[in-house]
């Protein structure tokens, strides 16, 4: 009988984010639907989110990202063993946007896909990133969340409009002490609820065709009714198992950075876990909704402002359509960072032809 091999930890070494120059606010929403300032920040918490150039695809955004965790990571491109993309918009169907990326990066020997777990995706892309390095696959993943909504959001439903946004965020890992790092991740679906939060057409069940596209079913379509509960519970839920089998209690936490879907829902959550204001993330009110870019994104903003210190506990949670949900629970051993910028640089060229 072969030994068997040990399982071996896993950590961030390296943080990027990206969100496009453009931002759209309240007041600009209010020109093109039945809206005002006051309503969308009453319900969302939203004041601004950004949207990508024309000529900006998912695979662009995800590429400033990418650059940056690398730098700080002080990895190259050709080290990169997989590429993992979170995302619900990419580039097109074929090929996957990490593929794309992988060209822009010049990762050559990366293995690269793309999963589809909507809102949950950068999580799940933890688990996965975590299960290639433990068992030895892989020695250096990158794992991006990256979206460009802006692209499937009816603008004429001022329900979800006004919610989402664009950007990306990035991550590099690589194998670390037991007992540091990544400490416990939890990934769950529950595909009953798929008609919760939706793009109907576009697939294989609805190719797109004249009445597709008259009838608007290539857009998100949300019931956000039965949507709020859900995603208080399952945050909470799924964090608490995360915390549960480390050993871990919420007041553990030095930081939790929620999917940033809704501030009502990141106050309900933080709440239900009894913690205080400023332990809890939020930057909602800048980026809007970002899908599975968000808790990415939230991450390099800390990191780069020196919110988490070594042998911090960090706790991450999400939900999203399908419906996914997830959290994970790590002790962060990166060291804090000088402040860089994170978003308004020149666009320069996209990576969207690449693979034409």
């Amino acid at each position: 009988m072969k030994p068997q091999r040990e399982v071996r930890g896993v950590t961030i070494v390296g943080t990027g984010m990206y969100v496009p120059e453009r931002a759209l606010t309240n007041h600009d929403l209010e020109r093109m639907v039945d809206t005002s300032d006051e309503w969308i920040r009453e319900r969302t918490g939203i004041l601004e989110r950004r949207i990508a150039a024309p000529d900006q695809a998912s695979s662009d955004l995800a590429l400033r990202a990418s650059q940056r965790a690398l730098d700080m990571a002080g990895v190259k491109a050709t080290e990169i063993d997989h590429i993992i993309v979170a995302t619900t918009t990419p580039d097109r169907v074929l090929p996957s946007c990490a593929c794309t990326l992988q060209v822009g990066l010049g990762a050559t020997g990366a293995a690269s896909y793309d999963i589809f777990a909507a809102c949950t995706g950068f999580v799940f892309g933890l688990g996965l990133a975590q299960g290639l390095i433990g068992s030895g696959v892989a020695d250096t993943v990158l794992l991006v969340g990256v979206e460009t909504l802006s692209r499937i959001v009816d603008y004429t439903d001022r329900n979800t409009c006004v919610l989402f946004g664009d950007g990306a965020g990035a991550v590099v890992l690589k194998p670390w002490a037991a007992g540091d790092g990544l400490l416990a991740i939890d990934m769950h679906s529950d595909g009953q609820l798929g008609d919760v939060l939706e793009v109907a057409a576009g697939g294989s069940l609805l190719p797109a065709s004249l009445d597709t596209v008259r009838d608007r079913k290539h857009f998100i379509s949300m019931r956000g009714k039965k949507l709020f509960p859900f995603a208080v519970r399952s945050m909470d839920e799924s964090l608490r198992i995360v915390l549960d089998r480390a050993g871990l209690a919420p007041s553990d936490l030095e930081l939790m950075i929620p999917h940033q879907a809704n501030q009502r829902i990141i106050d309900a959550v933080r709440e239900r876990l009894g913690l205080p204001e400023e332990k809890v993330v939020a930057n909602i009110q800048r980026y809007g909704n970002t899908s599975s870019a968000s808790i990415p994104i939230s991450l390099d903003e800390v990191v780069r402002t020196g919110r988490l210190k070594v042998g911090d506990l960090l706790g991450m949670s999400a939900f999203g359509g399908g419906a996914t949900w997830g959290a994970a629970v790590m002790r962060w051993t990166l060291a804090p960072v000088v402040p860089q910028g994170v978003a308004g640089e020149a666009q320069g060229a996209t990576l969207g032809q690449v693979a034409s």
